[in-house]
C-alpha cells in the first residue's frame, strides 16, 4: 500500500522508516528562550490559525499496486462494462438461442401475469415488465441476424420484418374480434392464445443452430494468447452520435401510429374512418416493398447513402401532413394518403439503413454491448416521440414543415458522423463477415 515515504520541504531525501508522523522528526535540544521572548510569541500565536501548529512532518503517496496479471485501472474498465445493457451483456457471453427463447418465456409470462390482477398499479408494473424481454429480443434477433447472415443480414432483416407486419395484422384481426365481443372472457381467452404462441415460438427457436460465436467468445488454450477486454459503446462518441441521430430518424413510426389518427380527428375535413384504413395501406406497403427495396442497402456504403431520400421522404411526408388542414374533404384525403406513403417508404428505407449501420458500426468482439445501447434509440422515441408529435400538432399545421427540416438535418447529421468510420473500404465476397471475423487459436 505504500509504496514510498518522502519528508516535507527541506529536510531530508532519504526515506525514513515506517513511523508515526508526530514521530517522524527528531527531537532536539533547543535553547531556551528569555520570558519577554516567549510571552511575544505567545501574543503572536493568538492571531495565528490553528493550523500552524499542526503543520505535516511527513508527506505520504499512497499508490495501490495492481494485482499480477491485471492491468491498472481495470477496476473502471469493469465498472464501465456492468454499465452496458443486459441483453448485449449478456449475448456476448451466453448461446444466443437460448437467450431469445428465454426472452419469449418471459414475453408469455409477463402476459399471463395480466390475468392474476385487476389492480391498476400491478397491471402497469407487469406491463413495464413484458416490455423488458420485447425491447431485448428484438436486439438479439439482429445479432443473431448478423452472426449468422453475415452478408445477407439486410435480406433477412427485410423478411423479418416483412413477417412480423403480416403477425400485427393477423393479431389485430384477432383483437378486434375480442374487443367486438366486449366479454372479459374473450380478452382472456386472447392473452391465452397469445402465450401459448410465445411457448411454441420458444420451442421452435430452441431447435434452431446456434450461430458462429464473435471473437471474444472463442477461447485460447495458450498463455501467450492475447486477451482484449471489448470496446465500450458509451464512450465511442461516433457511436453515441449515430445512435442519437437514429434515435430522431425513429420518429416515422410515432408519426404514423399516433399523429395521423389525432391529426385526422382534430385538424382535418378528412372523414374519421379514413384512419385504420391508412394503416392498412402503411402495412401493405410495408409487407409489398420491404424485400425489394433491401436490395439498396446490399453493403454498408448503399446502406449509408439511402438517408438523402430517407431525408426528402421525411420532408415530403410532413408538408403534406400541413398541407391536409388547408382544404376540403378531397383536398385533406389526398393529401393524407401522400403523406402516409411518403412516410411509409421512409420508414421502409431507414429500417433497412439503420439495421445495416448498427451492425457495420459496432466492433465484432462486442457487437452485444453495442446492439443493447443502440436499441436504446427506439426506446426513447417511444416515450419521448407521442410528446413531440402532440406539441407539433398543438402549434399549427405550420409546425409540420419545420419537423420535416429537423428530420433532414438528423439525417445529415447521420451521414456525417458515420463518414470517417465507414471510409475503408468493404471486404469482397469471399471476406469474412463483420460479425464473425477471422481468428487464430493457438494450439
Amino acid at each position: 500500500m505504500y509504496q514510498y515515504i518522502t519528508r516535507v520541504k527541506g529536510e531530508s531525501s532519504e526515506p525514513p522508516d515506517l513511523v508515526a508522523p508526530h514521530r517522524a522528526r527528531p527531537r532536539t535540544r533547543r535553547t531556551r528562550r528569555p520570558p519577554h521572548a516567549r510571552r511575544q510569541h505567545h501574543r503572536q500565536d493568538r492571531h495565528r490559525p490553528l493550523g500552524h501548529l499542526h503543520r505535516p512532518v511527513l508527506h505520504v503517496r499512497l499508490r495501490t499496486r495492481p494485482r499480477p496479471g491485471r492491468p491498472p485501472h481495470d477496476h473502471l474498465r469493469r465498472r464501465r462494462h456492468r454499465r452496458r445493457p443486459v441483453a448485449g451483456r449478456l449475448a456476448d457471453r451466453l448461446p444466443l438461442v437460448r437467450l431469445i427463447a428465454g426472452a419469449q418465456l418471459m414475453r408469455g409470462a409477463s402476459l399471463l401475469a395480466l390475468l392474476t390482477t385487476d389492480d391498476f398499479l400491478l397491471l402497469t408494473l407487469f406491463s413495464a415488465l413484458g416490455a423488458l424481454p420485447d425491447r431485448a429480443g428484438s436486439v438479439l434477433i439482429k445479432l443473431y441476424a448478423a452472426r449468422l447472415a453475415g452478408t445477407e443480414r439486410v435480406r433477412y432483416q427485410a423478411i423479418q420484418r416483412t413477417t412480423v407486419n403480416i403477425g400485427w395484422s393477423i393479431g389485430g384481426l384477432g383483437a378486434a374480434a375480442a374487443l367486438a365481443t366486449g366479454s372479459t372472457r374473450a380478452y382472456g381467452l386472447l392473452l391465452i392464445g397469445n402465450v401459448i404462441s410465445y411457448a411454441v415460438i420458444a420451442a421452435l427457436t430452441l431447435r434452431c443452430a446456434e450461430p458462429p460465436a464473435p471473437a471474444s467468445r472463442i477461447a485460447a488454450t495458450s498463455a501467450d494468447a492475447p486477451r482484449t477486454r471489448p470496446a465500450g459503446p458509451w464512450r465511442d462518441r461516433t457511436f453515441l452520435g449515430y445512435t442519437a441521430t437514429d434515435a430522431a430518424l425513429f420518429l416515422d413510426d410515432t408519426i404514423l401510429q399516433v399523429a395521423v389518427p389525432l391529426w385526422i380527428v382534430h385538424a382535418t375535413t378528412a372523414p374519421v374512418g379514413l384512419a385504420p384504413l391508412l394503416l392498412v395501406l402503411n402495412t401493405v406497403l410495408v409487407v409489398l416493398f420491404q424485400v425489394p427495396l433491401a436490395r439498396f442497402a446490399a453493403t454498408t456504403q448503399a446502406a449509408r447513402r439511402l438517408l438523402g431520400p430517407l431525408a426528402v421522404l421525411f420532408l415530403l411526408g410532413t408538408l403534406a401532413l400541413a398541407a391536409s388542414a388547408t382544404g376540403g374533404p378531397a383536398v385533406a384525403i389526398t393529401a393524407l394518403v401522400a403523406a402516409v406513403v411518403a412516410l411509409t417508404f421512409a420508414e421502409i428505407l431507414h429500417a433497412t439503413a439503420s439495421w445495416e449501420l448498427s451492425v457495420a458500426l459496432a466492433p465484432a468482439e462486442a457487437q452485444g454491448a453495442y446492439l443493447g445501447v443502440h436499441g436504446l434509440a427506439h426506446s426513447s422515441q417511444r416515450f419521448a416521440g407521442p410528446v413531440l408529435v402532440t406539441g407539433v400538432m398543438a402549434a399549427g399545421p405550420l409546425a409540420w414543415p419545420l419537423l420535416g427540416l429537423a428530420l433532414v438535418g438528423a439525417a445529415a447529421a447521420q451521414h456525417r458522423v458515420t463518414r470517417d468510420r465507414l471510409a475503408a473500404p468493404e471486404p469482397g465476397p469471399e471476406a469474412s463477415s463483420l460479425s464473425v471475423p477471422t481468428v487464430t487459436v493457438s494450439e
